[in-house]
């Protein structure tokens, strides 16, 4: 059983720790022929960056992609395609120190006893939102893939603490905007108001959470393995396996709990020549399989373990009550370095399933 690999035709390995040498990533099952560089996926992966921002991380991280296999004169060859980012800027002192504390809310204590207190502490190790520089760099490639077929996919912030983007907006501000503002929000007036929330915290030594959408355009309908590879299970364990995540839902999620079917339910119709539906509270996925319509989905975040203020924790060493204060540079809020993060996941799910329908070919632009 290997618990670092996910998906079916294109399989992602993951690799690394918070601390160690490198971060890196194994995607297999990619087509031959895909142009594919080095600055096709540092592009994705600086919009994750740290220490880009007031409301980010004080960890300046450098995260200059290296391919290392399965790419040559500028295509990937069909063989696997092996993607690293060194760590530079690690400053481990405070982890060693506080190792037999676990802090609040992060997996030090259960990853002590699953791994028999070998598991590497510093930074929160294999359990880091840092390893999630791999999903992107995989994400990077699935994305390119997609393109190849008109498929896109997007997200941005919609909710930061109590502050919620209650706007309408379409998908060329999602476009436009986000990458546009530190929050990572396509409603300029909101992320004023949500960096306000996220250094409001920061002051008091405390943090918040969020949500992220994610929309896919363009899908075609018919993806999807029932029942238990469904396009939805797949993307929401993916989603599920982005750390700090607490939440997943499609369409209209958890609101269509107090909705009649009558309000519910997607209504069909005909538009030049192609089935659509009239509302997408299904999120473009039903009995598992994608509708045609575009995907859905939202995921949350809770807010950052890591906080200055002091809690409540024990000595393992000793089998005492204790308490700890946080120290080290952490994000006051995961939310906007989680966008491009989220984004990755569902195109990475999306690819998988495109290639394993015949969707995607497994050889592109075949000489």
């Amino acid at each position: 059983m290997n618990s670092n690999s996910t998906g079916k035709a294109l399989v992602l390995t993951c690799f690394g720790e918070s601390h160690g040498d490198c971060i890196g990533a194994v995607l297999d099952g990619c087509p031959a022929g895909l142009p594919l560089s080095e600055s096709d996926i540092q592009v994705e992966v600086d919009k994750r960056k740290p220490g880009f921002s007031v409301v980010s991380t004080g960890r300046r991280e450098e995260d200059r992609v290296e391919i290392l296999s399965g790419v040559y004169e500028g295509r990937t060859t069909g063989a696997p395609i092996c993607m690293i980012v060194k760590n530079r800027d690690v400053e481990s002192e405070t982890y060693e120190q506080a190792r037999d504390k676990p802090r609040p809310g992060h997996a030090d204590y259960t990853a002590w006893v699953k791994y028999g207190g070998y598991n590497d502490p510093r930074g929160g190790g294999r359990f880091s939102g840092r390893i999630t520089v791999a999903y992107v760099m995989a994400g990077a490639v699935a994305k390119k893939l997609l393109s190849t077929f008109g498929l896109e996919v997007l997200a941005h912030t919609v909710q930061i603490g109590k502050v919620k983007a209650t706007e309408k907006v379409d998908y060329a501000e999602i476009r436009r905007n986000v990458y546009q503002n530190p929050v990572r929000c396509a409603v300029p007036e909101t992320a004023a108001l949500m960096e306000k929330e996220i250094l409001e915290a920061a002051a008091e030594g405390d943090s918040v959470g969020g949500i992220v959408e994610a929309i896919a355009l363009n899908v075609p309908a018919g993806l999807g393995e029932p029942v238990f590879d469904s396009l939805d299970s797949d993307i929401a364990k993916m989603i599920f396996n982005i750390p700090a995540v607490k939440g997943v839902e499609f369409g209209a999620g958890f609101r269509s709990a107090s909705l009649r079917g009558s309000e519910n339910n997607d209504p069909y119709a005909v538009r030049g020549g192609k089935i659509v539906t009239l509302s997408n509270n299904a999120g473009g996925i039903l009995g598992g399989i994608s509708t045609g319509m575009p995907i859905v989905i939202r995921a949350a975040f809770k807010p950052t373990s890591s906080i200055a203020k002091r809690q409540r924790t024990v000595d393992l060493s000793r089998m005492e009550e204790t308490e700890i204060a946080v120290a080290g540079r952490h994000d006051p809020c995961v939310v906007p370095r989680a966008v491009p993060v989220v984004e990755s996941c569902l195109a990475l799910v999306i690819a998988d399933h495109a290639i394993r329908s015949g969707k995607i070919p497994r050889v592109l632009g075949r000489a």
